[in-house]
């Protein structure tokens, strides 16, 4: 059975605190969440336990996320300092939307219309929450966050398409380029 797990992480830093999005690495991660299909459970991880999350994702035969390749690694880069989307197989869903429309589109969007479902929170809500000592909180939003990355994984595998809702307020399809092995 093949191994997909589903990820991703919050920071104890915001962009504006280490200098810019481009100091990733900098902001710490607070709490990271996976969830695996040879296991069919979630995991937590704190600061503490960066290293296991690393070698989870190592040995996964699929690592899904949503922007994990643009962001989420690269935090993870102040820990271990490889290139973790140049050796994990991974598909980064956002990555694969913005291959056929040009702008930015936030998970949330995608899963209001997809789904009918919407994030519990957001990253600056986390941010705040590490401050206050609630990794509880951190911890129960990043697994929601993992919820409907998967959910929207297997959404566009099985009916090969995601929906959102353009500027102009039309539902639009974007192809889930994951369903027709393309991506």
């Amino acid at each position: 059975m093949k191994n997909i797990v589903y990820f991703d992480l919050e920071t104890q830093r915001s962009a504006e605190e280490v200098g810019g999005w481009g100091y990733a690495d900098r902001m710490g991660m607070s709490i990271g969440v996976t969830y695996s299909t040879a296991r069919g459970s979630y995991q937590i991880y704190d600061e503490a336990h960066v290293m296991d999350l690393i070698h989870e994702l190592q040995r996964a035969d699929l690592v899904v996320g949503y922007n994990h390749c643009g962001f989420d690694y690269k935090v993870l880069m102040g820990y271990y300092p490889m290139d973790l989307c140049a050796i994990i197989p991974s598909l980064d869903m956002l990555e694969e939307v913005q291959k056929f429309i040009s702008h930015r589109l936030k998970m949330d969007s995608l899963a209001q219309i997809t789904l009918g479902v919407e994030k519990t929170a957001e990253g600056l809500q986390a941010l705040r929450w590490f401050k206050e000592g609630k990794l509880l909180e951190i911890a129960e939003y990043c697994c929601f966050d993992v919820k409907i990355t998967r959910l929207l994984y297997e959404y566009g595998l099985k009916h090969g398409r995601l929906y959102y809702l353009n500027r102009n307020g039309k539902i639009m399809a974007v192809p889930a380029s994951w369903a027709t092995g393309n991506a």
